[in-house]
């Protein structure tokens, strides 16, 4: 990892800049226990009759293909195995469509030694995919300058947001927070990290994060992030933990 670090860090040139503000892959964080919701929240249906995992992928395409280049499109469901409607698979051969493992620390394989390890929570998925994009970037070209995209977008299974709409929100916050390494929504209330955009070179600062015990989301971006204000209409699309609060949500879908 640190040689693609050192790789995004050296590149000087205006026009490598702009290319390293693209978008690198997207993770769908489907692991959550959605207990207060009954059901896997990413198996929830829509009122289209598709399931809430399917959607996110297909906006995760329709972003894919908006974009100059392929965007990975990772699935982080803690090991629950969540399928993805193969027409999916089958009718976008050219983008890669995945599931990925949670990443665990040294101390996750110590302290569950023979029993089932249940790791949890967004920052080791977001951790993995991570790890997945800059590993896969360094195998892919020997010029690794020309080919790097520098930004991972995060996407929770209790929001209706479209990838895309979310990509056009917060791109142009990277330019203008050049300091800032996680771009996520804001509303009144507080932050939703998991709604958000984040530079691939924060890798190895999150990788000892989380080897040193912590999980915590907020604590981790608080120093290095840029929020960007709701828009007014996407207030009821997210952040949905009953199944009154998926109904509204997809009331609110249907009214934007």
């Amino acid at each position: 990892m640190t040689d693609a670090v050192n790789t995004l860090k050296s590149v000087n040139s205006s026009s490598d800049i702009d290319h390293l503000n693209r978008l690198a892959g997207i993770v769908i964080l489907a692991g959550g226990a959605s207990k207060r919701m009954g059901s896997p929240k990413a198996e929830l249906m829509l009122p289209t009759n598709e399931r809430l995992l399917d959607y996110h992928v297909r906006q995760a395409l329709k972003l894919s293909a908006a974009t100059a280049h392929n965007v990975s499109i990772m699935i982080a469901d803690n090991g629950r195995g969540f399928g993805i409607n193969p027409d999916l698979i089958l009718n976008n051969p050219q983008v890669l469509i995945i599931h990925i493992t949670d990443y665990l620390s040294v101390d996750d394989f110590a302290s569950n030694d023979n029993e089932q390890i249940e790791t949890g929570g967004a920052l080791v998925a977001i951790e993995a995919a991570l790890q997945y994009l800059t590993s896969s970037m360094i195998m892919q070209s020997t010029n690794a300058a020309n080919s790097y995209a520098s930004w991972l977008m995060v996407i929770s299974c209790d929001s209706l947001i479209a990838a895309n709409d979310l990509w056009k929100k917060l791109q142009p916050y990277i330019t203008q927070a050049v300091d800032k390494s996680v771009i996520c929504l804001t509303d009144e209330h507080h932050l939703y990290p998991l709604l958000g955009i984040y530079r691939l070179s924060i890798d190895p600062d999150l990788k000892h994060y989380i080897d040193n015990g912590q999980r915590q989301v907020m604590k981790f971006i608080q120093p290095i992030v840029q929020p960007v204000t709701f828009l007014e209409d996407w207030k009821s699309l997210t952040n949905f933990n009953t199944p009154k609060d998926f109904e509204r949500a997809c009331i609110a879908l249907r009214n934007i």
